[in-house]
C-alpha cells in the first residue's frame, strides 16, 4: 500500500507521546530527587518484536541502548499479560548498575491471549496461535544507591562485583503480582531500600502508563492499522537516514580522543574510531584501535558504543525525525570486544556509561568534522562530574536521623561553540539530557548544604564564538560522608574548532575542617567529616572560530 503521510505524522505523534506521558508519570510518583529532581531516566515505546519506534525526549545514554535491554528481557522468558521483567545487568543491554530496566509487554486484547509455544494451533483451525505481545514498553531509570562498597555505587572499583546488584532479566511482576522474592533479593542489597521501591514502583506506574495509552490508540485506530504505521515509521526513518547520508561526502574520517584515566592510574585512556562513508549510503563506525580494558571502572559496553552513535546521528538529522529503530539501520557500529569501548565481564563499567560515552562522541565528532564541518561543534564539557555522597544522617532534629542517604548528581558544564553561535553555559550536553539538582530539594533531602552555586566565568574557550562557561558547585557536608567523584577533563580541556581556543580543564578542591584545601584528581573517593566542603569547577566548552 502506498504510505499516507498524514497517517504517518499522526502515528509518529502519538507514539512519541505515549513515551513522554510514560516520562511525565516516572517523575511525578519517583521517591527520588535523582529522579524527581534531576529527571534521570528515560522511557520507551517497542514493536512487537521489540524494536523502538519512539522513544521520550530524555536519556540519549539510556535510549539508544534500550533496545538491548528490550531484547534480553525479551529472550530471556515469554512474557504475559501483567509481567514486568527487571534487568541492570550491562552485559545483557544495560549502561551501568545503577541503570534498572523495566519491561512489560503490551497485549492489545488480553481475552484472546492463551499460554501456548510457538507453532501450536488453535483447536479446530490450521493458524498458528499468537500469543506474542503487540507491543513493549520500557523504563530506565538511575537508582541512587544499589549496593556495592561505595554509597551511591559509582566508586572507584576494579570489577563489576564491587559496584553493586547485577540482575539479569527477572520477572518483578508475574500476571500482575509482584514476585515478593525478587524484590526483597534487591532490597536487601541496597542502603535506601524504602526509596529503591518507591523508585521501581514508580517505573511499573509508567509502564502501566504506556500500556494504557497503546491499548488506546489501538482501540481508536485498530491493531492492523497501528502495526502497519509502526513499520511505515521504521522504514521512513531509514529513508531520512540515508537521504542525509547522500549529502556527506564519500571517504574515509578518523579521530581519537583521550579520558584522563580510568582512576586506577593516570595513563591517557585512548578512544579512536575511523568513519567510512560509502557510495551506497551507509556508514561503517570502526572504534579498532582504541585502547583495550582497562582496571579502572572507565569501560563502556558495546551498548553504551552503540548508544552514542545512535546519538551522533541522530543530532545530525532534523528534530522531527522520529527516533525509531530504522535510523541505524544504514550504520554498522565495530567495537573490538575486548576495549574501552566494549568490555568483557567482569569489568567494572560504572564510569563507562557516564564518562566515557561522552568521550566517545566527542571522538565522533572530531571525525565527521572532516566531512561536515558546517555541521559540528566544537566540544562540550565532555564530563558529567558525576558526585556521589553517602553515609549514616546524623544531623540533628531531622526525622531522617540515624538512617542510611546516597545522593547522587551529576553537574552540568559548558557547551561547545558551534559555526554561527556560542555556545551555552552551564547545561547537560550530549549523552546526559539531565538537570541539576536544586538546592532547596537537596538540602531538604540530605544532610547538605549548598555552599556555592553560579556559572564558572571565563572557562569557556575563546573565540569568534565562545564556548559556554562551566558551573561551580560547593556544598558542606553536616554529617561524616564518603564522598566519590568520577569525572573527566581535568588534565586536557575541550578542544576548540576552527582556530577556537579549548575550554578550561575541571577542578575539584576538598577543603578540611583545619581550613587546608586540597587539589583532588579527577576520580576520587574520601571521607568527609562535618563541616568539610567539595568544591567542584566544571569545564567550559571548546570555542569556535578564530578570535
Amino acid at each position: 500500500m502506498e504510505r499516507d503521510p498524514i497517517e504517518l505524522e499522526i502515528f509518529k505523534n502519538l507514539y512519541h507521546s505515549i513515551a513522554e506521558e510514560m516520562g511525565a508519570a516516572l517523575r511525578r510518583t519517583a521517591f527520588s530527587p535523582n529522579i524527581k529532581e534531576r529527571r534521570d531516566y528515560s522511557c520507551a515505546v517497542f514493536d512487537g518484536v521489540g524494536e523502538v519506534i519512539a522513544m521520550g525526549d530524555h536519556m540519549p545514554v539510556h535510549l539508544g541502548s534500550m533496545p538491548m535491554s528490550v531484547r534480553a528481557a525479551i529472550d530471556a522468558d515469554a512474557m504475559e499479560p501483567g509481567d514486568v521483567v527487571m534487568l541492570n545487568d550491562p552485559f545483557r543491554g544495560g549502561t551501568h548498575l545503577p541503570d534498572i530496566t523495566l519491561v512489560a509487554p503490551v497485549y492489545v486484547d488480553t481475552g484472546r491471549v492463551t499460554r501456548a509455544h510457538k507453532g501450536s494451533m488453535v483447536r479446530g483451525q490450521k493458524c498458528p496461535l499468537h500469543t506474542g505481545p503487540d507491543f513493549y514498553v520500557a523504563s530506565r531509570a538511575h537508582h541512587a544507591d544499589v549496593g556495592g562498597a561505595y554509597p551511591g555505587s559509582m566508586g572507584l572499583c576494579r570489577e563489576i562485583y564491587q559496584e553493586g546488584v547485577r540482575i539479569p532479566p527477572v520477572k518483578l511482576r508475574r500476571r500482575g503480582e509482584v514476585n515478593k522474592d525478587v524484590l526483597a533479593m534487591v532490597l536487601n542489597n541496597v542502603r535506601t531500600p524504602e526509596e529503591r521501591e518507591g523508585d521501581l514502583g514508580a517505573q511499573i506506574a509508567a509502564c502501566h502508563t504506556g500500556s494504557d495509552r497503546l491499548r488506546e490508540v489501538c482501540s481508536r485506530y485498530g491493531l492492523e492499522q497501528a502495526r502497519r504505521a509502526v513499520a511505515d515509521l521504521l522504514d521512513y526513518s531509514e529513508e531520512l537516514m540515508r537521504s542525509f547520508l547522500q549529502r556527506v561526502p564519500v571517504g574515509e574520517y578518523w579521530a581519537e580522543d583521550f579520558l584522563d584515566g580510568d582512576g586506577i592510574s593516570d595513563h591517557p585512556v585512548k578512544i579512536a574510531v575511523k568513519v567510512k562513508v560509502t557510495s551506497k549510503h551507509e556508514v561503517a563506525v570502526d572504534f579498532t584501535g582504541s585502547d583495550p580494558q582497562v582496571e579502572g571502572s572507565v569501560n563502556a559496553v558495546a551498548a553504551i558504543t552503540y548508544s552514542a552513535c545512535f546519538y551522533v546521528f541522530r543530532c545530525l538529522l532534523a528534530e522531527d525525525v522520529p527516533a525509531a529503530a530504522g535510523l541505524m539501520r544504514p550504520i554498522r557500529v565495530i567495537a573490538p570486544e575486548g576495549t574501552i569501548v566494549n568490555a568483557r565481564p567482569p569489568a567494572a563499567v560504572a564510569g563507562g556509561n557516564v564518562e566515557t560515552s561522552q568521550r566517545i562522541v566527542d571522538a565522533l565528532l572530531r571525525a565527521l568534522v572532516q566531512a561536515i564541518p558546517e555541521r559540528i561543534p566544537a566540544a562540550a564539557s565532555g564530563t558529567m562530574n558525576n558526585l556521589t555522597i553517602g553515609g549514616i544522617n546524623a544531623k540533628p532534629n531531622d526525622p531522617c536521623s540515624g538512617e542510611p542517604f546516597a545522593y547522587y548528581e551529576t553537574i552540568a558544564g559548558g557547551m561547545g561553540a558551534r559555526p554561527g553561535k556560542p555556545g551555552v553555559s552551564g547545561v547537560h550536553t550530549h549523552m546526559t539530557n539531565s538537570l541539576n539538582t536544586p538546592a532547596e530539594a537537596l538540602e531538604y533531602a540530605y544532610p547538605l548544604r549548598v555552599r556555592r552555586y553560579s556559572l564558572r566565568a571565563g572557562s569557556g574557550g575563546e573565540g569568534k564564538f565562545r564556548g559556554g562557561d562551566g558551573i561551580v558547585r560547593e556544598i558542606e557536608v553536616l554529617t561524616d560522608c564518603e564522598v566519590t567523584l568520577l569525572a573527566d577533563r581535568r588534565t586536557r580541556g575541550p578542544w576548540g574548532l576552527s582556530g577556537g581556543a579549548d575550554g578550561a580543564p575541571g577542578k575539584t578542591f576538598i577543603m578540611r575542617r583545619d581550613g587546608s584545601v586540597e587539589l583532588m584528581p579527577a576520580k576520587f573517593s574520601t571521607r568527609l567529616r562535618k563541616g568539610e566542603r567539595i568544591t567542584i569547577e566544571t569545564p567550559g566548552g571548546g570555542g569556535w572560530g578564530q578570535a
